[in-house]
Formats: structure tokens, C-alpha cells, sequence
């Protein structure tokens, strides 16, 4: 007489618990959306850790001394002392 309900009971705690896996609050879709969220939040992390390491770097640069801050006259602004030359060198298209 009792041979049967426990087997039945038994299967409709799996039935609720596959039904909650699948499709109950926080399931597997969830997850898998949580996850992608963070691996696209870690990536974005890791970007500006890497501009923000080349901004100190170039920080550090200008507070060392003068020579850093003619180096980026002299790239950026195109900018060159009195008494030197400037050279530019241009490839040729023809050849490449």
C-alpha cells in the first residue's frame, strides 16, 4: 500500500526542483546572462586599468623633469628649439 507513494512523491520533488532549475527565479538562463555580465564588466575593467597605468606612466614622466615635457612639445605640438632642425621623413608610396 505505501510501496507506491514514496516513489511518487519522490518524482514530484524532481519535477519541482527540474521546474525551478529551468525556469524558476535565478535559474540557469540567469546565470548564464549573470556571467556574461560580468566577463564584459571584467574586460571593460581591464581597459581603462591599462590607460589608466599608461596616464600615470606619463604623469610620472612630466613631474621627473623637462626632457618629458620637450618630448611631447616636440610629438604633439610639432613644436622644436631655437637653433635645431627638423627633419620628416616621408616613404615613399611607389616603392611600397
Amino acid at each position: 500500500m505505501f510501496k507506491w507513494k514514496l516513489p511518487v512523491l519522490l518524482f514530484a520533488i524532481f519535477c519541482y526542483l527540474q521546474y525551478s532549475l529551468w525556469f524558476g527565479k535565478n535559474n540557469v538562463s540567469d546565470y548564464q546572462q549573470a556571467e556574461q555580465n560580468v566577463e564584459q564588466v571584467q574586460a571593460e575593467n581591464n581597459q581603462l586599468k591599462l590607460r589608466n597605468e599608461q596616464m600615470f606612466a606619463e604623469t610620472a614622466d612630466l613631474h621627473d623633469g623637462l626632457e618629458a615635457v620637450e618630448e611631447r612639445a616636440r610629438s604633439s605640438l610639432g613644436m622644436i628649439k631655437p637653433g635645431e632642425h627638423f627633419y620628416r621623413i616621408i616613404a615613399d608610396s611607389d616603392n611600397e
